[in-house]
């Protein structure tokens, strides 16, 4: 679907058209154009594709739309492919992964939507806002594409962050159990989501900036010095959550380690004071003619006062021992 095919002319907005004039205006030195389609049929990419020149290879990646995060040149072109990260609508805190292929010319922008259900209309009129800025032409428009999608990852990370502490304060406030393991492993499944989305940007974006830049990003490097340090405190925060599940993990299962030892414990020391009592009866209980207690006349009171005593005894120890 396409959702807007603006011209520009010295950072201000032109004219709106129709797709099949994109041809006539995408050669003007002084214009460039701004096309954002979102979830398209094979046919407006293959349209696109004819109206831009763009290359084979990089048509072929955005028709599948099921790319690892990259950037790469085609013969003074670029070719980026960034992903969304957003929660389920469904309010269950799962990650939904999106994807955006974007398209730079020397005087165009083509971002090509898949799967995401946020867009980018605050980013146009942020441009539009800035003439000065959009001057810039394609690779200001592109750093602002790439610059709202990885600010949208800062969120997620914060809610991340949240059920981590959330999760640690069960460690302790409640039994462990099983559930907080699947909980702290379900959050270590949505944090390598998001790891997966930032960190593959880390190098490519790297080499936008400097003297290396592509010749379109002249006077937009340090922008993308911007991006990549955002990137450098994502990935940097990932790592650290990252760590503090590990640990969390590991806590939780010696906590349940030291659970299962206090019930062993307890188990051993009931099942030792009832086995006192069961042995003392039990010799007593044997047929046996010659058993000389058993002609005694208090020998059934020194039974039941012994049992008792004994275990008395052994209860005392245990409580000591805080084994009961």
């Amino acid at each position: 679907m396409l959702i807007n095919c603006v011209v520009y002319q010295n950072g201000k907005r032109f004219a709106d058209i129709p797709t099949a004039d994109i041809s006539e205006h995408v050669g003007h030195p002084e214009r460039f154009i701004w096309v954002a389609l979102s979830d398209p049929a094979p046919e407006e990419i293959d349209e696109m594709a004819e109206e831009f020149g763009l290359h084979p290879l990089a048509v072929e990646d955005a028709r599948k739309g099921h790319q690892r995060p990259k950037i790469e040149e085609y013969d003074g072109s670029l070719f980026a492919v960034l992903h969304t990260v957003e929660e389920s609508a469904d309010g269950s805190g799962e990650l939904e992964v999106g994807e955006v292929d974007i398209f730079v010319g020397a005087n165009y922008v083509l971002s090509v939507r898949h799967r995401a259900r946020q867009g980018y209309v605050e980013v146009r009129q942020r441009c539009e806002r800035e003439p000065e800025l959009l001057r810039l032409g394609a690779g200001f428009v592109f750093y602002a594409l790439m610059d709202a999608t990885v600010d949208r990852y800062f969120p997620v990370l914060d809610k991340l962050e949240t059920a981590l502490e959330s999760a640690e304060d069960q460690l302790f406030n409640s039994a462990s159990t099983r559930s907080n393991i699947e909980e702290l492993y379900a959050l270590k499944r949505r944090l390598m989501t998001l790891k997966h989305a930032a960190m593959p940007l880390m190098d490519a974006v790297g080499k936008l900036y400097g003297s290396r830049a592509p010749q379109l990003f002249n006077g937009t490097q340090d922008y993308f010095r911007d991006v990549y340090d955002h990137l450098m405190r994502i990935n940097a925060a990932i790592e650290s959550i990252r760590e503090m599940l590990a640990t969390a993990t590991s806590v939780n299962i010696a906590l349940i380690g030291i659970t299962d030892s206090d019930i062993t414990k307890r188990l051993a020391a009931w099942g030792a004071l009832i086995t006192v009592p069961t042995l003392i009866a039990g010799v007593y209980g044997m047929n046996f003619e010659r058993i000389p207690e058993l002609k005694w006349a208090m020998g059934y009171p020194f039974a039941l006062v012994l049992m008792v005593g004994i275990d008395v005894l052994l209860f005392w120890r245990f409580r000591k021992a805080k084994w009961i």
